[in-house]
């Protein structure tokens, strides 16, 4: 399978080790009918779901895999306001007042977690704090550039800092400026996603594992097939991602070529002190660097450093991946140089060319989600939420991210990924300069 490295990666996964899953449920067999038929049980289709079944509409879930098995449940956990490609694609192509709506409907994404922690009592070790950094006095510009930017134009107030400063926030060697915040801030994304899923079936949600979409017949009515059974919906939402195509190639051509999976990896250490948790970073934010192929990383509940990062656009795992990552936090923090490696892990994310997320219809009764780029912690949910809103028939929000264009990924199917290749080879000599 295209994916099939992903699978093996994720059985060293910390966040899989660190909970305890309900028994895998039967696969879907025979036909089912519903209002909404959602494809994808990750943030983005449990989102829609909940959403969906409190406005009282009958929804059906079919997951290729387990809940939250792919990008939901083995990104760093970070929950970040605003897009990975920036506002440039909806200043530039809907105008301010519409840039400013999607920005606005980032902040609610992140709302959306603290009211859903709550109200379905989930349990996932949610911390508000956020660190944006910059390793080299030309990043350094440009993070200050982009912070001004947005607080200027949307009111985003972040404490930046440089030289000798950058310690109070973060004791590394490595970065010389530092911007601090408290709307974004991380969770454990399993935890999160598993709490979605039982709130789901609580509302009435059906959800089936192991139950791919093969195909899906198009019309007032949509027609979805598994291996072993049917669903039949006036509605239809996607939220496979990346995925999708893997499992059904048939399922809808017309959008996958706009996305494309990267590969990106974590890993976790051994228990560290708690003070040299408090040490390091004080603030116990997520932090996050402003290169192209970039590092990111936070200390769990249970005081594990989980460092991620390196990319891979083959869909292979690349060679000597705990080394490397190792090597990479050792660069970061000196003071980990020689802690024990617990797990390693990673999985595919889905990106789009412009880095805004790709959200649209096909045909009157079929929505998509996709394209998150990095950021679904927090818009995975503000999607889900617009979505719903829009098979309610208030579409206004949702169009918003559907006026946005989005471009296939150059070079088709066999030349797209050494094309991408080459692109990251040198963001990642711009990157060392």
């Amino acid at each position: 399978m295209l994916l099939a490295s992903d699978t093996q990666l994720n059985q060293k996964s910390y966040y899989e080790a660190s909970v305890q899953r309900a028994p895998v449920g039967p696969p879907l067999r025979g036909e089912l009918n519903a209002d909404v038929l959602v494809v994808g049980a990750g943030f983005a289709g449990l989102s829609a779901a909940i959403e969906l079944a409190q406005r009282g509409y009958q929804v059906v879930v079919l997951e290729a895999d387990r809940v939250c098995s792919g990008a939901s449940g083995r990104n760093g956990g970070q929950a970040i306001v605003g897009f990975s490609g920036g506002q440039a694609p909806f200043d530039q192509q809907l105008g301010q007042a519409h840039a400013r709506l999607a920005w606005d409907m980032t902040v609610e994404g992140l709302a959306m977690i603290d009211e859903r922690v709550k109200a379905f009592q989930i349990d996932c070790d949610h911390v508000k704090g956020y660190l944006y950094l910059a390793d080299s006095r030309r990043k350094a510009r440009a993070l200050e550039a982009e912070l001004t930017t947005l607080e200027r134009d949307y009111g985003f107030v972040t404490e930046l800092v440089k030289g000798a400063d950058v310690q109070r926030h973060i004791q590394s060697p490595r970065y010389c400026a530092a911007a601090f915040e408290r709307q974004s801030g991380h969770l454990h994304p399993l935890k999160y996603g598993l709490g979605l899923a039982r709130a789901a079936k609580a509302l009435g949600v059906q959800i089936f594992e192991h139950s791919a979409v093969l195909a899906i017949k198009r019309g007032s009515r949509l027609m979805a097939r598994t291996g072993a059974g049917v669903v039949t919906a006036k509605f239809g939402v996607l939220a496979g991602n990346c995925t999708l195509a893997e499992y059904g190639p048939a399922v809808a051509p017309d959008i996958t070529p706009r996305i494309m999976p990267v590969g990106t990896y974590i890993i976790g250490t051994a228990p560290l002190a708690p003070g040299l948790c408090r040490r390091l970073i004080p603030s116990n934010a997520s932090a996050c660097d402003n290169n192209f192929i970039l590092d990111y990383f936070r200390f769990s509940a249970d005081h594990r450093m989980l460092f991620g990062g390196r990319v891979s656009y083959t869909t292979r795992t690349p060679a000597h991946l705990q080394d490397t990552l190792a090597r990479r936090m050792g660069e970061v923090f000196p003071a980990l140089r020689q802690v024990p490696i617990d797990f390693v892990w990673g999985g595919f994310v889905d990106i789009s060319m412009n880095r805004a997320p790709d959200f649209g219809r096909l045909g009157d009764n079929l929505y998509y989600l996709q394209g998150f780029s990095g950021h679904g912690v927090a818009l995975t949910g503000l999607a889900g939420r617009v979505v719903a809103q829009a098979v309610a028939g208030q579409a206004e929000r949702f169009d918003v991210f559907a006026k946005l264009q989005h471009r296939k990924f150059p070079g088709g199917p066999l030349l797209r990924r050494p094309s991408l290749v080459l692109g990251m080879l040198y963001h990642r000599l711009r990157d060392a300069l």
